[in-house]
């Protein structure tokens, strides 16, 4: 899958949204964080320390001294979770309807050449039957 693909699918799932809350809340959190917690000096390290905390990476070299600081970060990291969970699933659910769609109108097109069989040209007949052959020998070997 490439990036226009997946960012095609984030947005007619509504996930796009999703990330983009992250975002918002991720720099609220992050500017909160710089305010709050004395050992945090500039934006940047309010920023590197959200990313680090959200990842759940931790490297160490801040940490929250504040309870309020303690509670954004658990929050936000729970939440970054919670988001970087559901990504695979919707695209997986994404392209599962796809294939069901796929495979249904598959199914309807051979349906309607068996219903017209005898309307069929002989290069029709043998794509059915080629067909029916791959699905049979498909169907033995699942």
């Amino acid at each position: 899958m490439n990036l226009k693909s997946f960012i095609r699918i984030l947005k007619h799932t509504g996930l796009n949204r999703m990330l983009l809350i992250f975002l918002i809340v991720y720099m609220v959190a992050s500017l909160a964080i710089y305010f709050i917690e004395p050992s945090i000096k500039s934006i940047p390290d309010a920023l590197w320390y959200m990313f680090v905390a959200s990842t759940s990476i931790g490297f160490g070299d801040f940490c929250p001294e504040t309870h309020l600081g303690r509670i954004i970060t658990v929050l936000v990291t729970i939440y970054e979770i919670v988001v970087a969970a559901m990504i695979p699933g919707v695209v997986v659910t994404f392209y599962s309807e796809v294939l069901k769609i796929k495979e249904k109108d598959t199914v309807t097109t051979f349906l309607v050449k068996l219903e017209n069989l005898p309307d069929l040209t002989k290069e029709e007949l043998a794509d059915l039957s080629d067909r029916v052959k791959k699905f049979n020998k498909h169907s033995h070997h699942s």
